[in-house]
């Protein structure tokens, strides 16, 4: 088979990779001590484990022979691509990082980066989130990213504050409950 069949474009962007992830232009990439330590931990676990022991594989299947047709040697040779990708995309992230602790903002009742909001919508029901980085973003615990439309709103609003701000269901109004700052794990 000839290798135009089997190649790959190696010329991709990391942010089309991640385009959840994509920062704004011109800003700086906030993130928690905790996030910081767990990028720090998958780029060492790629580079010192998971890298090593693909090229291991990829090294074997080519001392086999024929390459066009050897599975072990094309899917090896694309992880490999996958892994350096991804290596540089958290070496780019932790290169750009600015680490924000939390646990600074001490006793106060505005919101900034690392405060845990819990916020009542005009049922009454009360909802609580916690503005994170981007790479630390994860609805389903209540980590919104600091870009996202409603921490947007939130930042710089104070407890009973209400906050307007666009979501997918059109403009909505918020009550500011709680603000509060704590270790974020």
């Amino acid at each position: 088979m000839n290798k135009a069949f089997v190649r790959e474009s190696e010329g991709e962007d990391d942010e089309e990779l991640e385009p959840a992830l994509k920062l704004p232009a011109g800003t700086r990439n906030y993130i928690t001590p905790a996030g910081h330590a767990r990028l720090k931990d998958e780029l060492e676990h790629l580079v010192k484990r998971e890298r090593p022991h693909v090229v291991e594989v990829v090294a074997w299947a080519a001392s086999n022979g024929d390459r066009s047709e050897n599975g072990d040697y094309i899917y090896g040779k694309r992880r490999l691509r996958e892994i350096d990708r991804r290596i540089r995309f958290l070496t780019k992230r932790l290169d750009n990082a600015e680490v924000v602790d939390p646990l600074r903002q001490g006793d106060n009742d505005q919101v900034f980066f690392g405060a845990c909001v819990t916020v009542a919508d005009a049922d009454g029901n009360e909802s609580t989130y916690t503005i994170v980085g981007v790479d630390e973003a994860d609805v389903a615990r209540g980590r919104i990213s600091w870009i996202s439309p409603l921490a947007r709103a939130l930042i710089k609003a104070r407890e009973g504050d209400t906050v307007r701000f666009q979501s997918p269901l059109g403009v909505r109004e918020i009550d500011i409950v709680e603000v509060r700052y704590g270790r974020i794990e």
